[in-house]
């Protein structure tokens, strides 16, 4: 059973300014967690298998496909600053590591 001085420490670590209608709110929502989970530890597990989804899915990701794109010259001219060089069309990226 949660107390509100437990909601209230809670609330401290994690830095929240709680109103008393909050940490009552609050106390009672957290005890209803508890209780269902409590029904939960009376199921018998002992034959079902560990998993990691309530749902058997495989990587539902989309394949990382490399493909050129005809227009290059609409590409670069959506970025912010293209540079042009002898060695090709490229986007110019703000440097990030090293340096100012």
């Amino acid at each position: 059973m949660i107390d509100r001085e437990q909601v209230q420490k809670v609330a401290h670590l994690a830095r929240l300014e709680l109103t008393p209608a909050e940490e009552a709110k609050f106390t009672t929502q957290l005890n209803g967690i508890l209780d269902y989970f409590e029904q939960l530890s009376e199921l018998d597990t002992t034959h079902v298998a560990p998993t990691t989804r309530a749902i058997d899915m495989s990587n539902i990701t989309r394949p990382d496909n490399l493909e050129t794109y005809a227009d290059r010259s609409q590409i670069l001219a959506s970025a912010p600053d293209p540079e042009e060089t002898a060695q090709g069309e490229f986007f110019k990226v703000p440097k990030i590591i090293g340096g100012e």
